[in-house]
């Protein structure tokens, strides 16, 4: 099958009309990144974490915020990725690579040895900065006592 992969520009710029139409018709805009909130809400929830008194998760109406889930939010992320199945289909550039023929050149093609920890000294340095930034951003984000939750 003939690869017929979309320009990125024109890819670009109907996803820009997208926008622009899910707030005239809509009034909503796009987003995704509070269905993640949500569902972390709904799993905690299902294995015994309250998240009742934690303002990230009660913001809104509802339990987990505004509609709960599912809602437009949580279908929006399921038609990315099934649109996005579809369009590679649809244009011939599917394909499953379970290991980068870069890593298969150096490693071998074994998938769990690509999935298991490399122990790189720049993993270790790059763990060390996460850990470092995340204390003090929790520290500049409680450190008045707030939750951080919304006003």
């Amino acid at each position: 099958m003939k690869s017929r992969s979309w320009n990125p520009y024109l890819a670009g710029a109907l996803t820009g009309v997208l926008l622009i139409l899910s707030v005239v018709v809509a009034g909503q805009y796009l987003g995704a990144s509070t269905t993640f909130a949500r569902g972390a809400a709904v799993v905690q929830d299902s294995v015994g974490v309250a998240t009742d008194r934690i303002d990230y998760y009660t913001t809104g109406k509802g339990k987990y915020g505004p509609g709960s889930l599912p809602n437009w939010q949580f279908m929006f992320v399921i038609g990315i990725v099934v649109g996005s199945f579809a369009a590679a289909r649809v244009s011939g550039t599917f394909q499953y690579v379970p290991v980068p023929p870069m890593w298969a050149e150096r490693f071998g093609p074994d998938p769990v040895r690509r999935g298991l920890a490399q122990l790189a000294v720049s993993g270790f340095i790059a763990l060390a900065f996460f850990f470092v930034v995340g204390l003090i951003t929790a520290r500049v984000v409680y450190a008045r006592g707030g939750g951080g939750g919304a006003s």
